[in-house]
């Protein structure tokens, strides 16, 4: 063995048995979160705070099929909730907030446990091996789809910034206007098809980190999962389609 590689080896179990400076006790949060399994329930706790936003975010645009005084009524009464104890939108942008910080913790964790996985395996397998399904082959890359859906979403129809004919206020003008265009409308497609296979393979994933899952609900949860992820496709896409088919106008 090279010394400089003996020396390295030795330099890194120094570090990873580095005994505890006296007086100093490190973090409970700060340990966990620098543990696999902290990572994972960090993905787990935030996707399904996510989770919980899509099914009243779907609800919410299924609105449109009641007509536009009905959604943009639903959109008015968004920016009230909490007066007088919050100012006029201040709800809406706690809620933002919330949301950003459960989207950053989750991408943080995923991205940092996909780099532990890579380095833990340096050299690929000579035959690739099936190591999981095809929804769990594809989450990074569905992950990476939202994520930039979710900046274009913010600017066609929050900041109105691509939005061919905006109108503030008007949620239900900018929905027709966003989806009458045909790359609007196969961009949010492609995304809500990403995000049912996300959330497919996530709710399974949840379960199984905060370890609510056993033999006996296995079956009942996978059943769940795919019950959800197809009702929240389904609600999502049905506007869309709705527009683009003239059924919305």
């Amino acid at each position: 063995m090279a010394p400089a590689t003996r020396a390295n080896r030795v330099n890194q179990t120094n570090r990873t048995n580095r005994t505890p400076v006296p007086g100093r006790h490190p973090s409970s949060l700060a340990a966990l979160w620098r543990s696999s399994v902290g990572k994972k329930a960090v993905m787990a706790v935030s996707g399904l705070m996510m989770l919980a936003y899509l099914v009243a975010h779907m609800l919410g645009n299924l609105k449109v099929f009641f007509g536009p005084a009905d959604i943009n009524g639903y959109a008015h009464w968004l920016r009230t909730i909490g007066q007088p104890f919050l100012h006029h939108g201040w709800f809406l942008w706690l809620a933002r907030a919330g949301l950003l910080a459960a989207v950053v913790a989750h991408g943080t964790a995923a991205y940092q446990l996909s780099r532990r996985d890579l380095r833990a395996r340096p050299v690929k397998y000579v035959h690739q091996r099936q190591r999981a399904t095809y929804a769990t082959r594809t989450m990074r890359w569905g992950g990476v789809i939202l994520g930039l859906f979710v900046v274009w979403h913010i600017l066609d129809l929050t900041t109105l910034t691509v939005n061919p004919a905006a109108e503030e206020g008007h949620p239900y003008q900018n929905i027709v206007a966003s989806f009458s265009t045909w790359y609007s409308g196969a961009i949010y497609c492609l995304a809500m098809l990403a995000l049912g296979l996300h959330v497919r393979h996530g709710f399974w994933s949840a379960a199984q980190t905060l370890g609510v899952n056993n033999p006996r609900r296995d079956r009942a949860l996978k059943l769940g999962a795919n019950a959800l992820a197809l009702l929240l496709t389904a609600g999502f896409l049905s506007v869309p389609v709705a527009v683009m088919a003239g059924l919305v106008r």
